[in-house]
């Protein structure tokens, strides 16, 4: 897997903090089952877990290192769909896009990109190293091949605005959408403060509905005709997950 890459990095880490989630899962299971069948003692712990699955809620034991959802059928889901992302990275060779949201820290995922990208340039510093972005025109069952520098972006929902495909700016949301998918994001790397030649305003990207400094990933440059303190009073910002 070429270990001094940053993004090969990344990777092992995001597996290794996956494969302790499934342990957790496993064992606890397997320990449910023995209580239930008296060989052990129903503790505090199982008992949770056993409350939690029959109401379809995440057991305590299972939330943590891993990730928050609404309903124990999200979180199961988003396991399988976290896997499945990085079975295919690691068998199937580096992915086209990225489904950002599977990530335990996506943050670090950006980083690696930036390393990945300042080592491809001679003479480039990584703390002048910035990120910048363009808002593609493009889905994820239109990206077969990856970016020649950085890395496409899927799974982003615009709150608070609507998105003008054909001309990838920032728009009004349309009546009684409360959410609207956007199209790949190309985010890279550049050398130093970009020129922007647009009107840009600076989203903030959140992994989950709720807007807290832990969820919080980065922020996305989105194109706007309006000045960017109009989506500013609106709110508008990125989610990873709408559920």
């Amino acid at each position: 897997m070429g270990n001094l890459n940053p993004m090969n990095i990344f990777l092992n880490q995001e597996i290794d903090r996956m494969q302790k989630v499934l342990i957790n899962i496993r064992q606890t299971l397997q320990d449910l089952l023995l209580a239930i069948d008296g060989i052990i003692i129903m503790n505090e712990i199982l008992q949770d877990t056993l409350d939690k699955i029959y109401d379809a809620l995440v057991p305590d034991i299972w939330k943590r290192g891993s990730w928050a959802a609404a309903t124990l059928g999200f979180w199961f889901t988003e396991l399988i769909d976290r896997n499945s992302q990085f079975n295919d990275w690691c068998f199937k060779g580096r992915p086209p896009s990225f489904w950002i949201a599977g990530f335990f820290n996506p943050q670090g995922f950006l980083t690696a990109m930036r390393q990945e990208v300042s080592r491809a340039h001679k003479g480039w510093a990584l703390d002048q190293v910035v990120l910048f972005n363009d808002v593609t025109s493009k889905m994820k069952e239109d990206v077969a091949t990856a970016p020649n520098e950085g890395v496409y972006v899927y799974g982003l929902y615009l709150d608070g605005a609507g998105w003008d495909r054909r001309n990838s700016k920032l728009m009004e949301s349309i009546n009684k959408v409360l959410y609207t998918l956007i199209p790949i994001v190309h985010i890279y790397a550049i050398n130093g403060p970009p020129k922007i030649a647009n009107l840009l305003y600076s989203s903030p990207v959140y992994k989950k509905v709720r807007r807290t400094d832990l969820n919080y990933i980065t922020s996305l440059y989105l194109i706007t005709l309006k000045p960017p303190d109009h989506w500013i009073l609106r709110g508008v910002a990125l989610l990873c997950d709408i559920q």
